[in-house]
């Protein structure tokens, strides 16, 4: 482990990165020093960190987290340019495929600490390979039928993976949601705690992990998500592309005009 601190621990305005000397990064979402609004910024910087941390071979294991009582529960839309525009789309499209297959051909294993309601992104922590539930959590999806889109960057794999397809296809269609509890006796999630115990049992879940040898650990994560790497390079595509449609439509004001 080298001393320095690498520059791109502080090069993304909304994300925070700490590490242990066992290796175990913390990777923490903000705005200001709080709970994090998800933003075109942050929209562009998440898969750009996650590459800066995965070609990092100090960092051994990665801990998701949130900041203060939620995970994600905000979003600025302006903030993301105009989606109606194909020009947009396409920096859109780009940035979301790389963010979800970095993340899940991210090598080395990832321990979401889910510190309470996560209503945008939901999915970034519910491809971790453990994930750590505060007992305020719920996941939902605000954003997408909110604004009128299809949900296709993502979230409709990592959700299916998660908590099974009849279950994604009925909380999708009615924009439903589900507690931690629901999302442990569903397999989704490993354990849920108080809020104060979420982190730092991921962390200690991390740094146990840490401690094994290194190419045990990446070799490890490549192999438990085998699938779900095929699934998101074959579902985003399409899946964002569809999502794209829906969106060049808001422009026109209905769904039912040709």
């Amino acid at each position: 482990m080298t001393g320095a601190t690498p520059e791109y621990f502080t090069a993304f305005k909304n994300i925070a990165l700490s590490r242990t000397d066992s290796g175990v990064l913390t990777l923490r979402f903000h705005t200001d020093g709080g709970p994090a609004t998800f933003s075109g910024q942050l929209h562009t910087d998440f898969p750009r960190a996650l590459f800066e941390i995965g070609e990092d071979r100090d960092n051994r294991v990665l801990v998701l987290t949130g900041t203060g009582d939620r995970f994600m529960t905000e979003i600025d839309g302006a903030s993301l340019g105009d989606i109606t525009k194909p020009a947009q789309w396409d920096r859109t499209v780009a940035e979301g495929r790389r963010v979800m297959q970095r993340l899940v051909d991210l090598e080395m294993p990832i321990v979401a600490a889910v510190n309470g309601p996560a209503s945008v992104h939901s999915e970034y922590a519910l491809l971790a390979d453990i994930v750590v539930a505060a007992d305020t959590t719920v996941f939902s999806d605000f954003p997408h039928l909110t604004f009128g889109i299809v949900p296709g960057d993502g979230i409709q794999i990592a959700w299916e993976e998660a908590i099974g397809v009849n279950r994604t296809r009925y909380l999708t269609l009615t924009q439903g949601s589900f507690t931690a509890d629901q999302a442990e006796r569903w397999g989704a999630v490993a354990e849920v705690l108080p809020l104060e115990r979420v982190l730092p049992r991921a962390q200690e879940l991390a740094e146990r992990l840490a401690a094994k040898p290194q190419l045990l650990t990446r070799y490890l994560a490549v192999t438990l998500r085998q699938r779900i790497s095929r699934r998101m390079a074959e579902g985003t595509q399409l899946g964002m592309a569809l999502e794209g449609l829906t969106a060049a439509d808001l422009a026109y004001g209905s769904g039912d005009q040709a």
